[in-house]
């Protein structure tokens, strides 16, 4: 089967689960934020295509679509839909078409915001799930792996399996803050840091200015906006409440409306349509414990240089700020773990309880097997990062938990990847990988 021509195409760690669930579901939709390589990605998959973002003939093809959508669904298969989400009624009809000829690999669907909230959903808009016929797969901005500014020898399939390697590093507290800046834009390869840094400055701009008013056609304060963002920004990696993120976007002159805590609500909404925000989820291991979890999630920007440029802070305002530079070096590690962990099935939360024994990432797969994280922008804080995972490690030990597959602590600065005398792994950034 010939796919459609995609020159220099740079593989995805979602290649393989995409290829993998077109062989069992009829449709796959992938879902991420906007230029993270979502549609070239479905080339290298699909053999005919159709976007609903094409202006040609004034948006023909979405017209078109809008009055047959089965028009949209004709040509060689598998077929990529491109922004089906311009006319949410494709939806069901992929869904039709998959019911129809029950065969798989027929459909791939991209978007770059998700359908509004069902309660929500006028006329137009999807009626029916699509489970078991249609599967999510989430892709994000591409990962230091991906960009080739990491070994991979370090892997978490291995750390599974309970194996170790040992790796150098070449990261500089120079290199990191070039890499928070630039981030994993598909487009940024080849680029200097500040080039690249361009880009996720013109990405706050498209969504502020267009996006967070088109992805439902309602009008927002693009003050208020900025303000929630750089809000988010300034409490990356942190388990910042809703509280804390309106107090911080607050106006606080008299020049601006104040962000009212029903505003924030819904513009938080819009930006988790749009895969700005993410979110890593609690870890709720099944235990009997005295001890309180919090069950907060933490909440990150789909690419830490969104935040990087949310802050205005180029390369070297974060070099003179160790302390916004360890915050976002933490979402640079979490963004590349959750892919990575995704190619082993596996998913990524964090844990912190009320007497603050903390991990920053825990790795969870599906058979149950867990992997603690705790990430270190500096390699004099090793032996701080080991002692929570092993006071982890006992603690679950305690109340019956099976003890962990691997304990991971990731540095920055002056690392090398190995495994301690205790059992802890060391791994740097740049030796992670699948």
């Amino acid at each position: 089967m010939d796919t459609l021509t995609i020159k220099d195409y740079i593989p995805r760690i979602a290649d393989t689960e995409i290829r993998e669930h077109l062989q069992v579901f009829g449709a796959v939709v992938i879902e991420g934020p906007k230029w993270c390589g979502k549609t070239t990605t479905a080339k290298n998959h699909a053999v005919s295509e159709v976007s609903m973002a094409n202006p040609e003939n004034d948006f023909q093809a979405r017209r078109l679509a809008d009055l047959d959508p089965s028009l949209a669904l004709e040509g060689a298969l598998p077929r990529l839909v491109d922004e089906w989400q311009d006319v949410p009624k494709l939806w069901d009809a992929v869904r039709f078409e998959c019911d129809r000829l029950a065969q798989p690999g027929r459909f791939i669907l991209t978007g770059s915001s998700s359908p509004k909230r069902k309660e929500a959903w006028g006329a137009d808009q999807p009626r029916h799930s699509g489970a078991g016929r249609m599967v999510r797969i989430p892709m994000g901005t591409m990962t230091q792996l991906e960009l080739s500014q990491s070994s991979g020898e370090v892997s978490i399939a291995s750390l599974f399996d309970n194996m170790a390697a040992t790796a150098a590093s070449s990261l500089t507290l120079e290199r990191i803050a070039e890499l928070v800046v630039s981030g994993g834009w598909p487009q940024a390869r080849g680029k200097s840091a500040q080039s690249a840094a361009l880009i996720a400055k013109g990405y706050l701009q498209a969504v502020i200015n267009e996006d967070i008013h088109e992805v439902d056609g309602i009008e927002r304060d693009r003050s208020k906006v900025r303000r929630l963002i750089r809000s988010l920004a300034r409490n990356e990696s942190t388990l910042a409440g809703n509280k804390t993120l309106l107090r911080d976007a607050r106006g606080a002159g008299t020049d601006e409306e104040t962000l009212t805590a029903p505003t924030m609500t819904e513009y938080m909404d819009a930006l988790r349509r749009l895969y700005f925000v993410q979110e890593i989820p609690a870890w709720s291991p099944n235990v009997r414990s005295s001890t309180r979890i919090r069950s907060a999630p933490k909440r990150h920007l789909a690419d830490p240089s969104l935040a990087a440029a949310a802050l205005g802070l180029s390369a070297k305002g974060l070099m003179k700020d160790p302390k916004t530079l360890g915050f976002l070096f933490e979402s640079l590690v979490a963004h590349d773990l959750i892919a990575y962990a995704s190619a082993s099935r596996a998913n990524v939360f964090h844990y912190h309880d009320d007497r603050d024994l903390e991990a920053d990432l825990i790795i969870e797969s599906g058979d149950g097997s867990w992997i603690p994280v705790e990430v270190k922008l500096g390699a004099s804080q090793e032996d701080e990062g080991a002692a929570n995972l092993l006071a982890l490690k006992d603690k679950m030990a305690r109340a019956g938990y099976p003890p962990p597959s691997a304990m991971l602590v990731v540095v920055g600065v002056g690392g090398i990847s190995h495994r301690r005398s205790d059992g802890v792994t060391v791994a740097t950034l740049d030796t992670l990988g699948i």
